[in-house]
């Protein structure tokens, strides 16, 4: 009697966590694999050792809150290939040694900010083949670890140059397939690319969909001279501190509230200071309506008052110099031909009064036999 009261009380701790009857499971490698079950949710009673869950190829349309508080060891997450076009902010919440995430070939518009941030030990995340229009800049703290980044195949039309230059131990990155605004607001995604592929970076390509005389072409190819319209050059990415500024700028936008859209945490860097560089924040193309399009035209860029007047007074002060140099040299000329004038006249009262001398000894020359011959 009472070993079978224990077995009922066993029994339910044991089928709480057996295997999902959707899914197959091998306890040795602590995997489950649910692919292609026709899964509208994520399957319930998953064993909390597990590490590896695969459900892609199904119909999941949303995660919410805490999706995987059962499973809070699971190193690989694949939910590629479902409907999923809303994810909770709290979804991954619990996920703490979370290492491969895929969420490809779903319907997601945007990604919440808060999303990836408890997960620090994440190092491949595959966004690609959704409908993202942007990513949140601070999203970059969540993903320093990271070393692949698939976001080919989405509608970015920019990228957060802050999340970017988060990304310090990034290897692999995809961003085909996007419809890129090549205009100023691009500078910085291109100048961040060629640092990226300087350093051992691999990243695919990077085409042009707008404006119309890029279309199709190749960012890190295209020559910076067709940029010359806009406002700022490389030197003010490459050595202002921008990244600090932003930094202290998204913070404070944290403070004052953290459920704002992403787009309203992107900085906007005065255009004396980069703002040519910046990325679309969390909206890709609707962050950028209340920017000012800076198009690649030809037109005269503008005149800064402080380089002006440095200029007029190096050309003040060169002129001078000039002027000084050339007075000097016309004394001098006045100088040595007075001294060559009055070397002149000298020589010239000489030579006639040699010449005198030499008259009178003639004279007295001639006279002396005369008056010997007298005598």
């Amino acid at each position: 009697m009472r070993v079978i009261l224990v077995c009922a009380l066993l029994s339910p701790l044991s089928l709480s966590h057996a295997c999902p009857k959707e899914c197959s499971c091998n306890s040795n490698t602590k995997v489950v694999d649910c692919r292609g079950r026709g899964l509208y949710d994520i399957p319930r009673r998953l064993h909390p050792d597990t590490q590896e869950l695969y459900l892609q190829d199904n119909r999941i349309r949303g995660l919410g809150s805490m999706a995987f508080r059962e499973i809070p060891l699971v190193r690989i997450l694949d939910l590629s290939n479902n409907s999923i076009t809303s994810i909770s902010p709290t979804a991954l919440l619990g996920l703490r040694t979370l290492q491969r995430l895929s969420l490809a070939d779903n319907s997601l518009r945007e990604l919440d900010k808060r999303l990836l941030g408890p997960i620090r030990s994440l190092s491949h995340l595959d966004l690609s083949h959704n409908s993202l229009w942007g990513l949140p800049g601070v999203m970059g703290d969540s993903l320093q670890n990271l070393s692949h980044l698939g976001l080919a195949h989405n509608r970015l039309t920019r990228l957060d140059r802050s999340l970017l230059e988060a990304l310090t131990h990034l290897d692999s990155l995809t961003l085909r397939g996007n419809p890129w605004r090549c205009d100023c607001q691009l500078i910085g995604l291109k100048l961040w690319l060629e640092t990226y592929l300087f350093k051992g970076g691999v990243v695919d390509e990077v085409l042009c969909s707008q404006p119309e005389d890029m279309r199709e072409r190749d960012l890190q190819k295209i020559p910076y001279q067709l940029f010359h319209a806009c406002m700022t050059t490389s030197y003010h990415y490459l050595f202002a501190n921008i990244h600090h500024l932003e930094s202290e700028r998204l913070m404070r936008g944290h403070t004052h509230g953290n459920h704002a859209h992403p787009s309203s945490h992107t900085l906007h860097v005065p255009m004396a200071m980069g703002e040519g560089f910046g990325g679309g924040g969390g909206g890709g193309g609707g962050g950028a309506g209340g920017m000012t399009e800076c198009e690649t035209k030809q037109r005269q860029r503008p005149v800064n008052l402080r380089h002006a007047i440095a200029t007029v007074i190096i050309t003040g002060v060169v002129c001078g110099i000039v002027c000084l140099m050339m007075l000097a040299a016309a004394v001098y000329g006045c100088a040595y031909a007075a001294i060559m004038a009055k070397y002149q006249r000298e020589l010239k009262k000489n030579e006639e009064l040699a010449a005198a001398q030499g008259a009178d000894h003639a004279t007295a020359d001639e006279k002396e036999p005369l008056e010997n011959a007298i005598a």
